[in-house]
């Protein structure tokens, strides 16, 4: 088959390379321009741009399908089928219907929970017992396609985002070869979504990231860990006369109550509405992730001080 390959970030680049790797004809890659990053402003390509021209693939890289050169182009590759990971672009009817077997898309939610930008975080924000992969046909719609291959995903106690990313990566990886197998053989089955149940994981808003210690120790703690790493839930605190701003990377939920954002003792046990967090891992605003126990000899005892 003849397959074009569609996505952006590090996410994507594992299944890029995984289809490769297994022999597909990737005949081109789609990702979304380079991009103005860093102090310098330079640009930036995307990781699957990277990966695509170490692996000799030819690259494209149009802001959007508006123009009728970008679908012409995209036609010129007589595609059997598109793969779509993460590529951070709507794609218009136009482009849907040119490849063959149409475009599938490898999303990170077990459907219709989830559906949108930011499946991973929100599932464990709302403190969801599983999540998972899934291979779907790809619609007009946003995620309302029909799916043809699940692999579910438990939410262990206290995973962070960043951990179960790396986790759906692979898994995701995996479930993309299967399919573009089974769609060879003819064996690649669709069942429609059901209609009940549908969620929507809208985009992380900066304001969602300052933590409200006057919450649920549990909601604390769901929205420290879908945060983690990035863009990372955080607190401020008057540290040598001047207030600094602390992120909490990772946590745990201790039997101690108090004024909510309270720090209780002298290993940094912050009040909730109930019960108290426990940092594990802090970041202080321009330095690098560290312990608590490192991060607390830099900052002495903050014990009867309120976090904000």
């Amino acid at each position: 088959m003849r397959i074009i390959f569609m996505g952006t970030p590090e996410f994507s680049a594992v299944s890029l390379k995984q289809i490769v790797e297994h022999g597909y004809d990737v005949v081109a890659v789609y990702t979304q321009p380079p991009r103005r990053a860093g102090r310098g402003k330079s640009l930036k390509k995307s990781a699957v741009h990277i990966l695509a021209e170490e692996l000799g693939l030819e690259v494209f890289t149009p802001k959007n399908f508006k123009n009728n050169s970008d679908i012409d182009i995209f036609a010129d590759h007589k595609a059997d089928v598109a793969i779509v990971v993460a590529y951070g672009l709507l794609l218009p009817k136009a482009i849907l219907t040119v490849p063959k077997f149409g475009c599938l898309n490898l999303h990170g939610s077990l459907l219709p929970r989830w559906r949108g930008a930011a499946p991973i975080q929100r599932a464990i924000m709302a403190g969801d017992k599983k999540t998972g992969v899934m291979v779907m046909q790809m619609d007009e719609g946003l995620d309302t396609g029909p799916v043809a291959l699940t692999t579910e995903i438990p939410l262990r106690p206290n995973i962070t985002a960043g951990e179960l990313h790396d986790e759906m990566r692979q898994a995701g990886a995996d479930l993309l070869v299967k399919a573009l197998k089974d769609l060879e053989q003819g064996q690649l089955e669709f069942v429609e979504q059901a209609k009940s149940g549908v969620t929507y994981a809208k985009k992380i808003d900066k304001s969602e990231a300052r933590i409200d210690w006057k919450q649920d120790a549990n909601m604390v703690l769901n929205n420290i860990h879908g945060l983690s790493p990035f863009p990372g839930a955080w607190f401020e605190i008057i540290i040598n006369s001047k207030p600094v701003r602390v992120k909490i990377i990772s946590a745990k939920i201790i039997e101690k109550n108090g004024k909510a954002g309270e720090v209780l003792d002298s290993q940094l046990s912050i009040a909730c509405r109930n019960k108290a967090i426990k940092p594990i891992k802090l970041q202080r605003q321009g330095k690098g992730i560290v312990e608590l126990d490192a991060f607390l000899r830099g900052v002495g005892d903050l014990r009867g001080k309120v976090i904000n």
